[in-house]
């Protein structure tokens, strides 16, 4: 289809500025694509990584479920572990509040499974956290807000199964 044009090295710094930008203007694509980019000269800017599982996240709300497992294909190439951790929580709360704005049936539970998934990860992030690092705690608390004012918001049924007759 079409050669795409390599960024150069010393560009980088300045492209991740970009990319930021892009998604603070709720432009997601543009900013994933930037970090593609830059992933293509330097495969493991962890910056650059952090940055394209955001933007794919910030696509959640379209809908799209291999944005999902983009996301989380890109966990393991962050080094750190409290980073893996804190960026697995923020893809399960921003999945889980997709479902809550899309709604329809079973949506109040699959939120609450998620949430509550987040705020898993978050914990055990926070075992890890660096020294004034609250950023665990802070999506934690929000996950715990969430829950508490949406009374919609609540675990699914337990699943019964019966023992087979003999």
């Amino acid at each position: 289809m079409f050669d795409l044009k390599p960024l150069s090295r010393e560009s980088i710094p300045r492209a991740l500025e970009k990319a930021e930008r892009y998604r603070l203007l709720d432009e997601p694509v543009q900013a994933e694509s930037i970090c593609q980019d830059v992933l293509r000269i330097e495969p493991d800017n962890q910056h650059a990584l952090v940055m394209l599982l955001l933007a794919i996240t910030d696509q959640f709300d379209e809908g799209l479920a291999d944005r999902v497992s983009e996301a989380r294909r890109v966990l393991p190439r962050l080094r750190d572990e409290y980073e893996r951790l804190y960026y697995a929580g923020i893809i399960c709360e921003r999945l889980a509040r997709a479902q809550l704005k899309r709604g329809g049936p079973g949506s109040g539970f699959r939120a609450h499974e998620g949430l509550r998934e987040a705020m898993s990860f978050y914990e055990k992030a926070e075992a890890l956290r660096p020294p004034g690092n609250d950023d665990s705690l802070l999506r934690w608390n929000t996950c715990a807000r969430i829950l508490a004012r949406n009374p919609r918001l609540a675990p699914g049924p337990e699943e019964r199964v019966e023992p087979p007759l003999e």
